[in-house]
């Protein structure tokens, strides 16, 4: 692997650190406007390397590294470095809240469908379910960071107004974690629809590889999500009755809307500051903003918060709720995207939604998704390395490793990205009217300007699945495979990232990663001077997370090696016995130390033969060759053969 990402995370946070702290002050990312995760994701790009790798630790100041304070310099010496840190969350923590409740604003993000037009501030003020998804790993990274810090300071050595300070932090970052969680108990959402609908209509043709009857496929494909239909009936918290699903004539998804969905009930076991918000998104599944949920609750039950132990009693009770809704989602997701016995729906590029909508960036999603199920039940490596070979196609599609042609138009998805529309939900009516919108859109929306949301995160949301897929490979060649793919998506963003200004070394320059000639499409004045994106940048600094994870694993061998280095060593050891049956009590200095030497050196390659057979290898090859010496040696002395 080529990404070196102890390297490339010091120097983000060289760049990150000269964006973010000027004259003795935090600049925040947003633009003026409500930037809850763009400000999220600018703390990010420091607190994810800080409490995820070992080496790149703040919260014990004494065993900061030399090389790691020195990339935040602008904070200060290693003492003055937390405090900084501390002092950015606690202003962001108190940002986003209002009558001492968190709230989740989608601010920059939020666009008007139509150009012209301009949000209101009640629009810019809606709490998206990306923002909840961030702030819970934010507030979880927040947590364990204070935590161990707080437990780090000498006695006498902080005033008191300091410990309050960091005792308000972790008021303030519990309370914006439990509205986090309640706000995405309230956006899960089960969308169903009859079969012969156009909505029923597009997944059959979606996952109908096998060219069976429309009645076959429903039949088959409600007996796969039989587990999934079972345990989304019993879902009782931030939910209405699913009474649809029984009916076998009757198709579904699940998973996490834009926002808050209307009638969703009051999560009422938690001590909420006021009443919880009502509903406004549209009652249906967004394969992005269900990609993000899930990313977010995975941190709700990793082993580091479990093992600080994060979590009050009634965030587990919630975590609770929502482990179970990740657990159906993926597992949805993950019938859906494997379904059938030849090739899969997710293999039939591009990924077409249930509203009729294609995009390779869908397929992206759906595979970020599929992943998740593959690594908690697969029998081999077969099916994820189907699906690096799709993960290598969308890097071929999107012309991340293969030229692009003039005007390429499948550079539109780096920049602008791909427009989602984020609908309202409308007033009841027949399926067949909603139908004509996108995703269950309304054919009327009494709301204006309607509200958009573009993604334009392909390439290092295709860089963090690759890697993360290649962490969990066995086979030596399928690994060694991808890491060659995420070697080219590397080479591929470090070509966008920012050359010039404060922001040099952040991203993101689309413009950057193509020839003149077929970046044609990208010539805007944002695209050709780069403007910085928090998002895209926190996007790559999670891929070299994962980077750094399996950089800090043991190295994959074949059979063929371990049995290998099994036979040098047997043969290693043999001779050296037979050496020392040999060898004369009466041997010099210099023989008696270079038998020592060999002997130590076997005990550790037969220590290690298991974890590092290349390793073990390489060590007996040596020790055959001295003891070959060795040998020659003692012929010449007494002429034996």
């Amino acid at each position: 692997m080529k990404i070196q990402p102890r390297q490339q995370l010091l120097e983000i946070w060289r760049a990150a650190a000269r964006s973010s702290y000027v004259d003795g002050h935090w600049v925040w990312g947003g633009d003026g406007r409500w930037d809850s995760i763009k400000d999220a994701e600018q703390l990010l790009c420091i607190m994810l390397p800080a409490t995820e790798i070992p080496r790149f630790r703040l919260d014990q100041p004494d065993l900061t590294e030399d090389d790691v304070a020195s990339a935040l310099a602008p904070f200060g010496n290693k003492l003055r470095i937390p405090q900084v840190l501390v002092k950015a969350l606690s202003d962001y923590h108190r940002r986003y809240s209002q009558a001492g409740r968190p709230i989740f604003p989608g601010g920059s993000y939020l666009a008007a469908r139509d150009p012209a037009e301009v949000l209101t501030e009640d629009q810019l003020s809606l709490d998206v379910v990306e923002s909840f998804a961030l702030s819970i790993t934010l507030t979880l990274a927040t947590l364990g960071f204070v935590g161990v810090y707080r437990n780090a300071l000498a006695p006498g050595t902080y005033q008191q107004h300091q410990l309050d300070e960091l005792d308000e932090l972790v008021r303030l970052a519990k309370k914006r974690l439990t509205e986090a969680m309640v706000g995405l108990l309230r956006s899960f959402t089960v969308f169903t629809y009859e079969a012969v609908g156009p909505h029923g209509q597009h997944l059959i043709r979606t996952i109908n590889q096998s060219n069976l009857s429309d009645n076959r496929l429903v039949t088959d494909l409600r007996e796969a999500l039989r587990p999934t239909i079972a345990g989304l009936r019993d879902l009782t918290v931030g939910i209405e009755g699913l009474n649809d699903l029984e009916s076998p004539d009757r198709l579904f998804e699940c998973g996490w809307s834009w926002g808050v969905i209307p009638g969703a009930p009051q999560v009422d076991f938690v001590e909420s500051s006021g009443t919880q918000r009502a509903g406004y998104a549209y009652n249906a599944p967004y394969l992005y903003f269900t990609v993000q949920a899930l990313d977010g609750i995975a941190d709700l039950f990793s082993a580091r918060t479990r093992l600080l132990r994060l979590l009050d009693d009634e965030q587990l009770r919630l975590a609770a709720a929502l482990q179970l809704r990740w657990e159906l989602t993926q597992n949805y997701w993950s019938v859906i995207a494997g379904f059938g016995a030849g090739r899969w729906p997710l293999e039939d590029l591009p990924w077409r939604t249930t509203d009729g909508a294609e995009s390779d960036y869908f397929s992206l999603l759906v595979t970020s998704i599929a992943t998740r199920g593959l690594l908690e039940d697969r029998d081999s490596d077969a099916d994820l390395s189907r699906l690096g070979r799709v993960l290598s196609e969308l890097a071929n599609r999107a012309r991340i490793t293969r030229r692009p042609i003039a005007a390429d138009t499948a550079l539109a998805m780096h920049h602008p990205g791909v427009a989602i529309a984020l609908d309202r939900e409308p007033e009841k009516e027949s399926e067949t009217e909603q139908a004509s919108g996108s995703a269950g859109a309304p054919a009327a929306e009494t709301e204006v300007p309607e509200l958009n949301w573009v993604a334009a995160d392909f390439a290092p949301l295709l860089l963090k699945r690759t890697i993360r897929i290649a962490r969990n490979l066995t086979s030596v060649q399928l690994r060694g495979q991808l890491l060659s793919l995420a070697d080219e998506i590397w080479d591929h963003l470090l070509k966008r990232r920012i050359q010039v200004g404060r922001n040099r070394g952040l991203w993101d320059q689309p413009a950057g990663a193509f020839d003149p000639a077929a970046a044609s499409v990208l010539t805007t004045a944002e695209a050709d001077a780069g403007r910085l994106s928090w998002h895209h940048t926190v996007r790559v600094v999670e891929s070299l997370v994962f980077a750094a994870d399996l950089a800090r694993t043991d190295p994959l061998s074949s059979a063929e090696l371990d049995v290998l280095a099994g036979e040098l060593l047997a043969e290693a050891e043999h001779l050296f016995d037979k050496q020392q049956l040999v060898g004369s009590t009466e041997s010099g200095a210099n023989m008696r130390t270079a038998m020592q030497a060999l002997r130590t050196r076997l005990r550790h390659a037969r220590e290690i033969v298991v974890e590092r057979p290349g390793t073990t290898v390489a060590l007996v090859l040596d020790v055959l060759r001295e003891l070959d010496s060795l040998a020659e040696a003692r012929r010449d002395v007494t002429g034996a053969s």
